[in-house]
């Protein structure tokens, strides 16, 4: 898919827990999805943890694994947390943030993917017992409404400003190619 698109390089502070130290890094896969009708695909959690009690969209996605390239990573991620194969038509960015309540810097590796089959997602234990992660199929209007509203936690605030540059970025680039 070519485009006209540069690719996104934000590098955002957090700002809603004190800095102490940063004690690692975090190369993470993440994508936004779409399908023939133009939805969108997201992860619901339901966060009660040093975060504080908070539910969260996010876009799909998590850490790359050693020896994993980003391109395996993002979609072995789309298919446990979403149970969908995907296609990757382009990278649109990339986003370093940190949690400082964690000691962590991520770097944040997004790709606009299309949902080519859908199937049973293969959540870890932790992920359904302790975040209660759900898919969202959304259009982008309501995407956005979301992490609005999500926006009243801290976790929520620092999840907006590293996704909806993304978001805004992702349906630039499919009402310009018209897949949307």
């Amino acid at each position: 898919m070519a485009d006209n698109f540069s690719q996104i390089l934000l590098k955002l502070s957090d700002t809603e827990w004190d800095f102490t130290y940063i004690d690692h890094d975090r190369e993470i896969a993440r994508a936004v999805v779409f399908d023939d009708d133009g939805y969108l695909y997201f992860v619901r959690a339901h966060r009660d943890d040093d975060f504080g009690k908070a539910t969260i969209i996010e876009t799909s996605g998590g850490g790359v694994e050693k020896g994993e390239s980003l391109n395996k990573a993002i979609l072995r991620e789309l298919k446990e947390e979403l149970g969908i194969e995907a296609q990757i038509l382009s990278k649109i960015g990339v986003v370093d943030d940190y949690y400082n309540l964690i000691h962590r810097h991520n770097i944040n590796h997004y790709f606009l993917c299309k949902a080519v089959s859908f199937g049973d997602t293969k959540l870890t234990k932790e992920e359904t017992e302790c975040f209660h992660l759900s898919t969202l199929k959304l259009t982008y209007d309501e995407a956005v409404l979301e992490y609005e509203k999500c926006a009243k936690t801290k976790i929520g605030r620092l999840l907006l400003n590293r996704e909806l540059p993304i978001l805004k970025r992702s349906k630039e680039i499919l009402d310009n190619q018209k897949l949307l």
